[in-house]
């Protein structure tokens, strides 16, 4: 759905901004929208307040930028602005128009469901990286309380509980990604650990580097199959841990070597 411009223009403008929200003009465009989107794209939302699916399509656009957070959303009333609305051909609105680099590189025309905005800022940018997850105990149990499915925070948190020795606390944070095999990994050796296998024990104590996991490898030859299987979730989830790791990912052909 879309408005054309010249419409009509007795409704005044009535959106509720979720996050701050730049007001673009004919004399601020070229430095706020094409300068600008050479540091950080930018997206415009061409609007007018007698244009009701732009009353409907404000605040989407504004949640899902809020959201991404990776780009900056700047609003331009045509009505008021009629050079850069002529500029830019403007006929119907709400139409938006995204800018990188200081060129128009993705925009759509019409009223759109969140999905469809979502998708245009991911064409446009992509989102940011997360941060990284806190690295005190405090930190992790809280951040953990408000997002019990991200298994990055369940890793860091099982993980600073088992260097510690709190093996059954450990174990709970960490079944709740019983799945994630890193997770699965970690819960191996603490298996192995409550086994109490002293040489075990210390082997598994330290499976983060390219040494330790050769170790491991070669006790999984030689090893009965119900430890052969522990030992084989502990690799895993190291190589998992540290995917990418050019001297952990050449190990791969070793441990199925010592599988099969």
């Amino acid at each position: 759905m879309e408005a054309s411009v010249g419409a009509g223009r007795s409704e005044s403008r009535a959106m509720t901004a979720v996050a701050p929200i730049l007001d673009v003009t004919d004399a601020s465009f070229d430095n706020a929208v094409l300068a600008a989107s050479s540091v950080r794209p930018v997206v415009v939302d061409f609007w007018a307040g007698w244009c009701a699916p732009c009353r409907t399509l404000g605040p989407i656009l504004e949640q899902a930028v809020a959201l991404h957070g990776g780009v900056t959303l700047a609003k331009l009333d045509v009505d008021a602005n009629p050079e850069v609305t002529a500029r830019f051909g403007i006929q119907g609105i709400p139409a938006v128009k995204g800018f990188r680099d200081g060129q128009l590189t993705a925009e759509f025309v019409g009223l759109q469901p969140r999905g469809q905005v979502e998708r245009f800022l991911a064409q446009l940018a992509p989102a940011p990286p997360p941060p990284p997850p806190p690295s005190d105990e405090a930190g992790l149990r809280a951040a953990l309380l408000d997002q019990p499915d991200d298994v990055t925070l369940r890793r860091a948190l099982g993980a600073l509980m088992f260097e510690t020795g709190r093996l059954d606390e450990a174990d709970e944070v960490l079944a709740g990604a019983r799945d994630d095999q890193v997770c699965d990994g970690l819960r191996a050796r603490i298996e192995i650990c409550r086994d109490g296998d002293p040489t075990l024990v210390a082997l598994v104590g330290d499976a983060d580097d390219a040494t330790a996991v050769r170790r491991l490898i070669g006790s999984i030859r030689d090893g009965a199959p119900a430890r052969r299987a522990q030992l084989r979730r502990v690799v895993l989830g190291a190589l998992a841990q540290h995917q990418g790791d050019p001297a952990l990912e050449a190990l791969r052909g070793e441990l199925a070597s010592a599988l099969f």
